[in-house]
C-alpha cells in the first residue's frame, strides 16, 4: 500500500514556498519497463531517480510520454517517491489524454510524493480563444493543491491566439491563480529573449521565470536572478548543469564559466537531435534516454509508438560526450535496449 505523503505547502501557501525553495536544476527521468513490456520496472526506475540526486539535481520531472498507462504512471510516482533521497522534489508531467487525466494525476501525486505539476495541453484541446486556455488552467487549479508550473512553449499551437505562440497577457492572468507557482518559457520563437523579458516584466514579481534551455541560464541569471531551472534532459551532460548553475548563485562567475564551456561538443549533438525532430511536435524520447544511459542512468526501451533510435543518432551522441572528456559507459550501444538493470 503507498504511503500517503504531505504537501509541503498548502494552496495559499504555493508561491511563497516556491520562491524560498524552489531553487537548482530540474532534469528528467523516464519510465523503464521489464523485458516483456508487461510492467514497469522497480529497480531501474529507483536507480535512475538515485542518480538524478548524486548528480546534484534539485527535482527531476517523472515523464509521461514513455508508454505508460495511466495506472502505471501512478505506481511510477509511488516507485520514484519510495526511492528518492531526502531534498530531491518530484514533478508530476501532465501530459495525458485529458485535462481529467491531469487533475486525477495531480491529486494523486500531491499525497504521494509530488511537489509540482508541469502543466502540458492535451493534444485534443483546441481552444478558440485565451479564455479557453485559462479555464482548462483554472479547472486543474481549482481541482488540485499541487503548486502549478505554467508551460508556455509553442508545441500547443497557441499561434492563432498570438504572434508570440503564447499570449503574455495569458500568462500575467493565470499568474494569479492560488496555485501557479513558476512558469517555464520556451515561446516567441525566434524572438525568445524579447519574449522573455516582456515575461519576467508581467509575472516575475509574483512567480518564478524560468527558461529550461541551459545554453540560455547563465545570461538569465546574470539579468534576472533566475533561481530555477527546467525541466530538460540536464542528465545528458552528467553533473556539469547543477555544477555551473550553483556556482553561478553564488558569484563565482568564472569558475562556473568554465564548466558551462567544457561540454560545447555535447550541447553541439544534443541540440542537432533536438533540431532534427523540431517539426513532429514531439522531443525524442529514445534519444534521450540513451543521453542519460551514457551517463549512467538504466536505459532500455520505451514502448511504442516511440519515435526510432539509430546508430548514427547514438554515436554522434557519444561523441560528444567523449570530445567534452566525459568518462563515458564503453558498454556498446546495444547494450542500451537492454539496461542496466534487466528484468
Amino acid at each position: 500500500m503507498a504511503v500517503q505523503i504531505a504537501l509541503p505547502y498548502t494552496r495559499s501557501e504555493a508561491k511563497e514556498w516556491a520562491k524560498a525553495s524552489l531553487k537548482g536544476v530540474c532534469n528528467v527521468v523516464m519510465p523503464t519497463f521489464t523485458a516483456d513490456f508487461k510492467g514497469l520496472n522497480e529497480e531501474a526506475i529507483k536507480h535512475d531517480v538515485r542518480l538524478c540526486a548524486q548528480l546534484g539535481f534539485s527535482q527531476t520531472l517523472l515523464v509521461s510520454e514513455g508508454g505508460t498507462t495511466f495506472e502505471e504512471y501512478l505506481q511510477f510516482i509511488e516507485i520514484a517517491n519510495d526511492a528518492r533521497p531526502e531534498g530531491l522534489g518530484l514533478v508530476v508531467h501532465g501530459s495525458f489524454n485529458s485535462v481529467e487525466e491531469t487533475i486525477e494525476a495531480g491529486r494523486y501525486a500531491q499525497n504521494h510524493g509530488g511537489t509540482a505539476l508541469l502543466l502540458s495541453y492535451d493534444p485534443n484541446f483546441y481552444p478558440k480563444s485565451e479564455d479557453d486556455v485559462y479555464e482548462y488552467t483554472k479547472r486543474v487549479s481549482d481541482s488540485t493543491d499541487l503548486g502549478i508550473i505554467l508551460f508556455a512553449v509553442t508545441t500547443w499551437g497557441f499561434a492563432r491566439l498570438h504572434p508570440s505562440q503564447f499570449p503574455p497577457r495569458l500568462v500575467e492572468r493565470m499568474t494569479d491563480l492560488e496555485t501557479t507557482i513558476a512558469v517555464k518559457y520556451e515561446a516567441n520563437l525566434p524572438g525568445l529573449v524579447t519574449g522573455m523579458a516582456d515575461v519576467q516584466r508581467r509575472v516575475a514579481d509574483k512567480i518564478i521565470v524560468s527558461d529550461p534551455m541551459e545554453f540560455n541560464g547563465p545570461g538569465w541569471i546574470d539579468i534576472y536572478g533566475m533561481q530555477w531551472m527546467g525541466t530538460s534532459g540536464y542528465e545528458y551532460f552528467g553533473d556539469r548543469v547543477p555544477k555551473w548553475f550553483n556556482l553561478l548563485q553564488e558569484d563565482k562567475w568564472d569558475e562556473a564559466m568554465e564548466v558551462y564551456y567544457s561540454y560545447a561538443p555535447a550541447r553541439k549533438a544534443r541540440g542537432a537531435v533536438n533540431t532534427s525532430v523540431s517539426a513532429a511536435k514531439l522531443l525524442h524520447r529514445p534519444a534521450w534516454k540513451f543521453m542519460g544511459w551514457l551517463q549512467g542512468f538504466n536505459g532500455g526501451p520505451l514502448r511504442m509508438p516511440q519515435m526510432r533510435l539509430d546508430g548514427a543518432t547514438m554515436n554522434s551522441l557519444r561523441e560528444g560526450l567523449e570530445k567534452s572528456g566525459y568518462d563515458v559507459t564503453d558498454e556498446p550501444n546495444e547494450a542500451f535496449f537492454v539496461g542496466r538493470n534487466p528484468r
